[in-house]
């Protein structure tokens, strides 16, 4: 006798229609959120990730959490009571002898028998402030009453700008420091993907070992040397509730940005990736004034190129050729004598044949007005007269044309 098989049951088969519904791959694709994100959980420091409702940034957490082989623990944070994160107080035998200690919850228990995890703290927004207080110590000592969570534990939270949350509350400036601000949103190609089984690939950066001692040193160099011309940056509360709740300077924020600095240049991630983290802890003001001294820190020496101005290699940036041409004449200013006035023509000649010609018009200018009496006039002044003309009409054409005045100015 011939068995039939069972026929499935109709939930059954909407079971095996949601799994291949759930079925993803993923791929190496360029992605400077997913790359900021990765840097700073390598780093070991907490991480929000602030976005729109529906932007994907659970999805985000649950695929990283996977591409790691970390457990994923998910804590809503607004459905939780102070006491759930400071530690429920447990009662003994002989309080007055043995104290009262605070247990904690079930998720901190298996966190810590895991010995590794990524903890999920969503919704922190939403959160009252009793709450946020309470999270304090989770997010900065890595403690829930009076267990301690294991170095192999990674933080990361996920909240909805005050506009858009439910009873939202702007974060407590306590709180909002401890952590590494990321803006998330979506990259059109990247959610078309995806939604076709195909999501991007998180993966830890690759330190090169024998950059470590650089990283470190030139880390420490930018933050320092920053913060010794602008000592106005080291704290700054900002002023409304809306930035006291977002990334901004502290000395805590700077030891941040220092460890993330190091990272980035181990892993050799992209200005654009630095730029979102350095921003994302000490803000967007600091941050540039950081990212521009860092530009800075490598520009060739002014008395270098004036040395030999013939093998002189100038910046490919037209912002950062334009600040190396300026320290030249600059230079020239400080101690003015007729070879090195001659050697900075030679450079700014190089800078035209070399890039753009508009950059050297005010170089050129203030240079010209340096000539003392007897100074020969070079000949590579002549090599400048064209290039120099030049951008001047092109100056006075767009000028023309921005006020709506005649289009003959061209030809004057």
């Amino acid at each position: 006798m011939v068995m039939s098989a069972p026929v499935p049951s109709p939930l059954d088969v909407a079971a095996q229609l949601l799994t291949l519904l759930t079925d993803s791959t993923t791929e190496p694709r360029p992605d400077q959120q997913l790359e900021a994100l990765t840097l700073a959980v390598a780093a070991d420091l907490p991480v929000l990730l602030w976005g729109e409702p529906g932007i994907g940034k659970t999805a985000a957490l649950t695929q990283l959490a996977q591409a790691l082989e970390l457990p994923l623990t998910t804590v809503i944070a607004s459905v939780h009571e102070p006491s759930d994160f400071s530690g429920l107080p447990v009662v003994g035998d002989d309080p007055a002898r043995q104290g009262v200690p605070l247990a904690p919850p079930d998720w901190a228990v298996r966190l810590v028998r895991a010995g590794k995890g990524l903890l999920f703290l969503d919704e922190l927004s939403t959160a009252p402030p009793a709450v946020q207080a309470a999270l304090l110590r989770l997010v900065l000592e890595r403690r829930i009453g009076s267990l301690q969570l294991p170095p192999g534990v990674r933080i990361v939270a996920a909240a909805n700008p005050r506009a858009s949350a439910a009873d939202g509350w702007e974060l407590s400036p306590p709180l909002a420091n401890r952590f590494v601000h990321l803006q998330w949103t979506h990259d059109h190609e990247v959610v078309v993907r995806g939604l076709g089984g195909t999501w991007p690939r998180a993966t830890l950066p690759r330190l090169d070992p024998d950059r470590l001692p650089q990283a470190v040193a030139l880390a420490r160099r930018a933050v320092c040397g920053l913060l010794s011309v602008r000592p106005g940056l080291v704290h700054r509360l900002p002023e409304n509730e809306t930035g006291r709740g977002g990334a901004w300077p502290s000395p805590r924020s700077w030891e941040m940005t220092l460890r993330l600095i190091a990272f980035a240049t181990a892993a050799g991630s992209s200005r654009d990736v630095l730029s979102l983290l350095v921003r994302g802890t000490v803000g967007d003001g600091p941050g540039l004034e950081l990212l521009v001294s860092m530009d800075r820190m490598d520009l060739p020496d002014a008395e270098t190129l004036l040395a030999d101005p013939h093998a002189a290699v100038l910046p490919e940036r037209g912002d950062l050729r334009q600040a190396v041409l300026d320290g030249v004449v600059a230079a020239v200013r400080r101690r003015p004598e007729p070879a090195r006035w001659d050697a900075a023509w030679t450079l700014l000649v190089r800078a035209v044949e070399t890039g753009a010609p508009d950059l050297v018009v005010v170089p050129a200018t203030t240079l010209a007005s340096l000539r003392r009496e007897g100074w020969n006039i070079p000949p590579a002044i002549e090599a400048l007269a064209g290039a120099v003309s030049l951008s001047r009409r092109a100056d006075r054409v767009a000028a023309a044309v921005a006020s709506g005045g005649p289009k003959s100015e061209a030809g004057r």
